[in-house]
């Protein structure tokens, strides 16, 4: 982030620094820097023994400081969702950068063209008209981007749908002088709703099958990729050991929420979300932690210290539990809560406690979602 984005964070919970992860403003955002940074070594780990490469998906974190540690671990770069998060990770340092996304809307376009003068910026492209709008743009500003073909391997959302219209994608795009094509994109996320490992393999295995085929007909029509990119946290040991695949994109193994815990083992919980008691009625406890503090997507949080326990609802500022004579909370205590999910959780915070022994050490900010919210765009340098 720019040094004066990260100091107006420092300012406004600098405070944090030094106090105890329960002792915290609740609701609060933890970041456990010792698991995390296990996370990332195991994945490294795994990764060294597949033969794909690993480009870690920051929409999950928005951290340029995590990003950091990823790349330091041996990934080849990082994968985003929006052009300012790539826009913020090209500036701190990381110098291969993928939207994994299309592109589209003349203020984000133009935003990227010009970020494309400052570093390796590479997006996902579907549509020829939108196409050139990329090479357009980045031909006013004197700069150039790399693109990948994305292809449906099933999710219906984007991506041509046929062989055949990559190919033709392909031709047009080798006529815009301002765009190089370096290959093809292809996510599975709906293998990773399936919790059936089986299933899950199955689908995954279809999946690449038809990205293969697009593939052997794109070298066939003169276009050879030397970047096939897909995979999640929830197949990234299923996808990346297919000798098709260059890069995997997972991203939330960094925290490992509720949702991608059920998935795949070897991971920790590296996130967590602080509340507080705040309504005890009975055996109800109301937590001061709701859906405005918590990502609820696929799977609904638990509390860490009484994971037996499912919450009856979350409202936006209020998490009810019923509990029984095993729960030992009372008004105004604290209690940690793993998120269903973690991308939709850290979009609804400004920074991290980071802790390390149970303290908080830092703050590290996070990624605003907008054009040049918090000075990210107009303000100097990263750091």
């Amino acid at each position: 982030m720019t040094s004066v984005f990260r100091e107006r964070m420092l300012a406004a919970y600098g405070a944090a620094i030094g106090q105890k992860r329960d002792e915290l403003v609740t609701p609060a955002l933890i970041l456990d820097l010792d698991v995390a940074r296990r996370n990332i070594a195991f994945m490294a780990e795994r990764m060294s023994t597949m033969p794909a490469s690993l480009r870690p998906h920051v929409k999950v974190q928005k951290s340029t400081e995590l990003a950091r540690l990823q790349i330091e671990a041996g990934a080849i770069g990082v994968c985003t969702a929006t052009v300012w998060e790539a826009i913020v990770m090209s500036r701190a340092g990381i110098e291969d950068v993928l939207i994994a996304n299309e592109v589209c809307g003349q203020g984000k376009v133009m935003a990227l063209a010009e970020a494309a003068k400052e570093g390796r910026l590479t997006v996902a492209v579907d549509d020829a008209s939108n196409a050139a709008d990329l090479s357009d743009a980045a031909s006013a500003a004197g700069s150039s981007l790399e693109v990948l073909i994305e292809v449906d391997v099933g999710m219906g959302r984007g991506g041509v749908r046929s062989a055949e219209e990559a190919v033709s994608l392909a031709q047009r795009l080798a006529g815009l002088s301002a765009l190089r094509l370096r290959g093809v994109q292809g996510y599975e996320g709906h293998c990773m709703l399936e919790p059936d490992r089986d299933v899950r393999i199955q689908k995954a295995h279809a999946a690449m099958a038809h990205l293969g085929e697009v593939v052997e007909r794109l070298a066939a029509a003169g276009f050879e990729c030397e970047v096939v990119s897909a995979g999640g946290t929830g197949t990234y040991d299923i996808t990346g050991a297919n000798p098709l695949v260059t890069e995997v994109q997972a991203g939330s193994y960094v925290f490992m929420d509720k949702f991608h815990g059920n998935l795949v083992p070897g991971f920790s919980r590296a996130l967590t979300v602080l509340g507080t008691v705040m309504i005890q009625h009975g055996d109800t406890i109301v937590l001061d932690s709701g859906r405005k503090s918590i990502g609820i997507d696929f799977v609904l949080p638990t509390m860490v210290e009484y994971p037996f326990y499912q919450a009856r609802y979350f409202a936006e500022e209020h998490a009810l539990f019923d509990v029984d004579d095993r729960c030992r909370l009372k008004l105004g205590d604290t209690a940690e809560l793993v998120p269903g999910y973690a991308p939709s959780t850290v979009n609804l915070y400004d920074v991290y406690h980071v802790v390390e022994d149970g303290v908080v050490v830092d703050i590290w900010p996070i990624i605003p979602r907008g054009p040049g919210h918090g000075g990210i765009l107009q303000e100097g340098h990263m750091r």
